[in-house]
């Protein structure tokens, strides 16, 4: 398995490192008080000159993040809306499907605590999977993580930019239940 580590749990403004805690992606986005939040997500540019020894990044791509309508995604000199890209599944949502660069069908499952990413076919085979970071108080302290076979190691930067864009839905969907419990409702469905 490939381990890529974040910096923190905040997906959308953090640094992931692979297994030699070279940086290889990083995301970031703005804050902003009004109008639409985007999230670039850069790659590491290959560095063959020894004489530059700081890390070079290309932007990967862009997540426009909508409240009401579609968010975007912006890759390649494309922009595709969210619900074209990676369009819900399931009875609830709780389940984003895409076409890989590969030309087979992928699944992510946004589960309470997780997201899992399986090819959307009979087999259901889990390729991806990500962990939160725990504290310690139980087990060892781990930064989170996410954990990717090898078998879909060629599709990485499709995984990562749809892996940023279900997570973030993900934890609003908890947030909000959280928040519905705190307040003494029956809670967002999850």
């Amino acid at each position: 398995m490939i381990l890529l580590t974040f910096s923190t749990e905040n997906v959308r403004n953090t640094v992931i490192t692979n297994e030699q805690g070279q940086i290889i992606y990083k995301t970031e986005t703005p804050f902003k008080l009004v109008g639409v939040r985007t999230t670039t997500i850069q790659k590491i540019k290959p560095n063959d000159d020894q004489s530059h020894m700081q890390d070079q990044f290309d932007v990967l791509g862009e997540i426009e993040w909508h409240k009401f309508t579609s968010s975007k995604f912006r890759y390649d000199g494309t922009e595709v809306e969210a619900k074209q890209f990676i369009p819900r599944k399931g009875l609830l949502g709780r389940k984003r499907v895409f076409i890989g660069p590969d030309s087979r069908p992928y699944r992510w499952d946004l589960k309470f605590k997780v997201v899992v990413l399986s090819r959307d076919d009979a087999s259901r085979t889990e390729v991806a999977r990500f962990h939160r970071a725990t504290l310690g108080i139980v087990g060892r302290k781990r930064k989170a993580m996410l954990q990717v076979s090898p078998e879909v190691a060629h599709m990485m930067d499709t995984i990562i930019m749809t892996f940023i864009y279900v997570e973030k839905l993900r934890k609003d969907k908890e947030r909000a239940s959280r928040s519905a419990a705190a307040s003494g409702g029956l809670g967002a469905g999850l």
